[in-house]
């Protein structure tokens, strides 16, 4: 049952760095390479470079003074609104497991 969950291959969860300017100010971020593949396709999407799309999801959460300090968890969670047809999962058990 798990097979298709528990056999995906290890280059996809593999981690990368990759350094980002954001607003003239490098950053690194550190994602698995399955993400950096979803992200590219994304920004392709909206016909931005990768940098770009990155840097204005950045921008619009400090315009709403959100916090910033999990962004690569926020990019993760990006992507998979992107899988999920551009519709953000709505946790249904706030419990912790």
């Amino acid at each position: 049952m798990c097979d298709l969950y528990s056999n995906a291959e290890p280059e996809l969860f593999e981690q990368v760095t990759r350094s980002v300017r954001i607003d003239g100010v490098v950053t690194s971020i550190r994602l698995e390479k399955v993400f950096w593949q979803l992200l590219n396709q994304i920004a392709a999407a909206e016909e931005l470079k990768l940098s770009t799309f990155i840097s204005r999801i950045y921008n619009e959460r400090e315009a709403r003074n959100d916090d910033n300090s999990n962004f690569s968890s926020l990019l993760r969670v990006a992507c998979v609104t992107y899988m999920n047809n551009e519709q953000r999962l709505k946790l249904t058990n706030t419990e912790l497991v």
